[in-house]
């Protein structure tokens, strides 16, 4: 028996729709309706900026430095 598949099963029940709302429940009691927004704004900004670097780090870099003349 492997050790990793009863941990795919784990990570997958942990996302349920029901174990999700207790979260957000928990996250709305801890910080409060008005700060709740700005964590999840903060949140989606940091994710799309991690995704950007990604993208960045797999394009080519030649296409960014075009201003530049090729070094010998």
């Amino acid at each position: 028996m492997c050790y990793y598949q009863g941990r795919s099963n784990m990570i997958e029940d942990l996302l349920q729709p029901r174990h999700l709302l207790v979260i957000l429940l928990i996250a709305l009691l801890f910080f409060g309706p008005q700060k709740l927004p700005e964590l999840g704004k903060g949140l989606a900004q940091g994710i799309r900026s991690f995704k950007d670097s990604l993208k960045s780090v797999n394009e080519d870099p030649t296409q960014h430095d075009s201003s530049q003349p090729p070094k010998a």
